[in-house]
């Protein structure tokens, strides 16, 4: 028999994300969160090929993403709520981080499954910062999926997108628990 961990599975299963609009400083410094991106990277793989990579956010660049959002959202013609939205997402942050999907040519490994891998990066990643003791918060929107505001306002290439802005602060309320699936309706056993 497997020996299990007790205290991983507890954790796994109480674990809650929390609201981005719940969390404020203190942030984790820099030594901190390079620890938390490092338990981040240890994501499963395949092929090895790291198609992904951090971008981080902190309190001036997130206000600075917030103006461009605008900027674009206006450009685009958005819906002024939808852009709002979008924006106090940056305003109110303290720090994020842009966990960025950069899929690598392969012959081995389907682009699909790079992407996956930038997915599990972000929980990983989520988890990390819920385990240390920090609120965090997976986001996206559609500024995460716009070429031109990644390429102008984060440096990513035409082949990357934006698999989750990682939210991280202290937790100013704890969220209240939420309806979680029906697993039983959920799943298919087969034995054949």
């Amino acid at each position: 028999m497997p020996e299990p961990n007790p205290e991983a599975l507890s954790f796994l299963k109480t674990r809650r994300s929390r609201p981005a609009k719940t969390l404020g400083p203190p942030v984790p410094g820099r030594d901190v969160l390079a620890e938390l991106l490092t338990v981040a990277a240890r994501t499963p793989d395949h092929g090895k090929l790291e198609p992904w990579r951090f971008v981080v956010l902190e309190r001036n660049a997130c206000l600075r993403l917030a103006g461009a959002v605008e900027t674009r959202g206006a450009a685009l013609a958005l819906d002024p709520e939808k852009v709002g939205k979008m924006a106090r997402q940056f305003r109110d942050a303290d720090l994020a981080v842009a966990v960025v999907a950069s899929p690598k040519p392969s012959d081995k490994i389907p682009q699909i499954e790079q992407v996956l891998s930038a997915g599990a990066v972000c929980l990983a990643l989520l988890n990390a910062c819920l385990a240390a003791g920090w609120g965090a918060n997976w986001l996206t929107g559609w500024a995460a999926h716009d070429p031109e505001f990644l390429r102008d306002n984060l440096g990513l290439a035409a082949h990357e997108t934006v698999a989750g802005f990682i939210h991280i602060g202290t937790e100013s309320a704890a969220p209240p628990e939420r309806p979680r699936p029906d697993v039983a309706a959920l799943t298919t056993w087969m034995d054949r």
